[in-house]
């Protein structure tokens, strides 16, 4: 375990820009977030039906030093009292990744602070830390997002150890996919949680996809493809087709896949804690079944607010704290990587 032995308050800028959002904020302690200020496009991405890279690097370009100023301000708090930039540089979208990683850099140039590069999904998992304070390593986390669906041991802070992943589709990516093939649109996610909360859980039976050889692994192709038949088979047949009933129908599969995997992971493991993270740790389905089945099995849930739950910059300065007491320090060929992998320095 991590000892923490600093007499004086540690300030740390983080920023994120690994995908729509253009995010700062100010992190003291690790713990305390003193400003988190978020710029989304999802607006502008809704034209598109998802998210267009090169508009969300033009984007960023525009908002980026927009979102610092206001971070610094709203923290009362200037460049010189910070004490490291943390920064996303991986995994995301290569252009996204870069601008925020080239504004860093020039923070640190100019301020001579250090600079601290931060895996995207090490920061998801770090989101539980601002409202937990009780939370400490070692725990189970379950990752779900738009690009991940893991099941990771977070050993200590900043070292993980994968335990299980998806073998395709992405949760959220599932949600984005399955929305759009019922009308919702983008985002996915939040619409068809919604949408479900109207409609019959039990009404259509999807499949709940299982790897033999790896029981902790995910797989969500299936359980896409058979809501994809599903409306086929309706309109081939003349049959009403119920978005209600399909939203909760294939969220439902999805949820018990999430909960099931984890629990086996958390009796094979022993793990007494269990953290949410990313984007779909959102999804109220999700947070009651876990709630639940946790509460049965006398098992301690943690999960971040929505606000920490998706792209925001609070959680990059939570894990850029912890790298930076531990030493961590980025030179001037930090580059951005965007299918970096989770626990890769």
């Amino acid at each position: 375990m991590l000892q923490q032995n600093i007499e004086e308050d540690i300030l740390v800028l983080g920023i994120e820009s690994s995908c729509d959002e253009t995010a700062a904020a100010v992190v003291r302690n690790g713990r305390e977030v003193l400003s988190n200020v978020i710029s989304s496009q999802i607006e502008l991405h809704k034209l598109y039906g998802g998210v267009v890279p090169e508009i969300a690097s033009r984007k960023h370009i525009e908002k980026i030093n927009q979102v610092i100023e206001e971070a610094l301000f709203e923290a009362d708090v200037t460049l010189d009292d910070i004490d490291a930039v943390a920064v996303t540089y991986g995994p995301g979208l290569v252009g996204a990744l870069l601008v925020g990683v080239a504004e860093a850099k020039a923070i640190c140039f100019a301020k001579k602070k250090p600079l601290v590069g931060i895996h995207h999904i090490e920061g998801h998992v770090s989101a539980n830390y601002i409202e937990h304070l009780d939370l400490e390593p070692p725990f189970l986390s379950l990752i779900v997002s738009g690009g991940h669906t893991h099941l990771v041991q977070v050993v200590d802070y900043g070292k993980y150890e994968i335990i299980g992943r998806t073998r395709d589709d992405a949760v959220g990516e599932a949600f984005d996919k399955v929305a759009r093939a019922i009308g919702l649109g983008y985002p996915g996610g939040p619409k068809i949680d919604k949408l479900a909360k109207e409609g019959n859980p039990l009404a259509i039976s999807f499949p709940k996809a299982k790897i033999e050889e790896a029981p902790l692994d995910f797989s969500f192709s299936g359980v896409k493809s058979a809501v994809l038949n599903h409306i086929n088979g309706c309109k081939m047949k003349g049959e009403q087709i119920i978005p209600e009933d399909i939203a909760a129908s294939f969220q439902k599969a999805v949820v018990d896949v999430l909960v099931d995997r984890t629990m086996q992971a958390a009796k094979k493991y022993n793990s007494k804690k269990i953290a949410l993270a990313g984007g779909v740790a959102s999804n109220s389905a999700l947070r009651a079944a876990m709630e639940e089945t946790c509460n049965k099995r006398n098992l301690s849930l943690y999960y971040p607010s929505p606000i920490y739950c998706t792209d925001n910059a609070a959680m990059i300065g939570v894990a850029g704290y912890y790298e930076y007491i531990k030493g961590t320090c980025h030179g001037w060929d930090l580059n951005a990587v965007p299918n970096l992998k989770i626990g890769q320095r």
